[in-house]
């Protein structure tokens, strides 16, 4: 008699796996799914932009959501020159630049002090940063205020160029902080038996290796300082140190503009955060996937 065995491991191998169809299915729902955020996240951009180079009439007629019948632009050059905004753009620029730079500066001296040369009360020093991160500006307005006040800062682009250094370092140095204390001991003691001293070994070693991580906090610090409004409305009272939100908020709280004008308002105030954010768009891909393989 010869008995016959079978192997059953290749079914087994066959059922574990997953079919490729439902693999496929689940693709295509994934896929749906980011085109209908990415709809939700786009759709108020495009209407804004389409009613920015509408006529009035046009508007009144056929409506916020029609395309427009002929590419009417007097709504975006009329806004441009009433509210002078080459200068307020000159102004967001130049203190969402000077921020970005400083606070970053100001970011890698405290975390290099807290995450590489472990002074004492490291701890204390960043829950003080962690509180620092989380306080409404709100509660930061009545103090700068009479600071400012006191120091013959009071609207001037250098006043909001220190207060956000500050508050905007409170974040970097934070995140900073976790990063320096898990760098290779290995570059800080080939820099010490090069001879190297801790001002040069912060600059010829920390900063280059943790570069990407730097430049997506210029990035960011950039973006944030250039879409604050309540601060900046707060010290900048006088039209020519306004920055860009804050001349968008006076011009719609003080004047009656109509549809167009507003969304050419809109449009103009969006513009240069989101060019920027596309022109640094790689470098931001470039830190994430720096810290992901670190």
């Amino acid at each position: 008699m010869t008995t016959t065995t079978v192997s059953r491991t290749p079914a087994r191998a066959d059922h574990a796996a997953p079919p490729e169809r439902h693999r496929s299915r689940l693709r295509l729902v994934v896929l749906i799914a980011l085109l209908v955020l990415l709809l939700l996240v786009v759709a108020p951009l495009l209407v804004v932009a389409l009613n920015a180079v509408k006529s009035p009439a046009d508007y009144a007629a056929h409506g916020p959501l029609s395309l427009p019948q002929t590419l009417h632009w007097s709504g975006i050059v009329d806004f441009w020159n009433r509210v002078d905004f080459g200068r307020k753009l000159w102004n967001s620029f130049l203190t969402s630049a000077l921020v970005a730079v400083l606070g970053v500066a100001l970011s890698v001296l405290n975390a290099y002090a807290l995450g590489i040369g472990r002074i004492k009360g490291r701890l204390w020093f960043l829950v003080f940063f962690l509180i620092a991160n989380v306080l409404p500006q709100e509660v930061l307005a009545y103090p700068l205020y009479y600071l400012s006040k006191s120091l013959h800062l009071y609207d001037s682009l250098i006043s909001i160029v220190i207060i956000f250094t500050v508050v905007q370092s409170a974040f970097g140095t934070y995140l900073l902080s976790s990063v320096y204390a898990e760098f290779p001991s290995e570059l800080l003691d080939a820099a010490a038996v090069d001879g190297a001293g801790r001002w040069r070994t912060l600059w010829r070693v920390v900063v280059p290796v943790s570069r990407p991580t730097l430049a997506v906090l210029v990035t960011f610090f950039f973006i944030w300082t250039w879409n604050e409004f309540f601060l900046p409305l707060i010290f900048l009272v006088s039209a020519d140190h306004q920055t860009v939100p804050v001349a968008l908020g006076v011009l719609q709280g003080d004047r009656m503009m109509d549809a167009t004008t507003t969304s050419a308002s809109a449009l103009v105030g969006i513009l240069p955060a989101m060019l920027f954010f596309l022109l640094f768009q790689r470098t931001l891909t470039r830190g994430v996937t720096a810290g992901a393989i670190k």
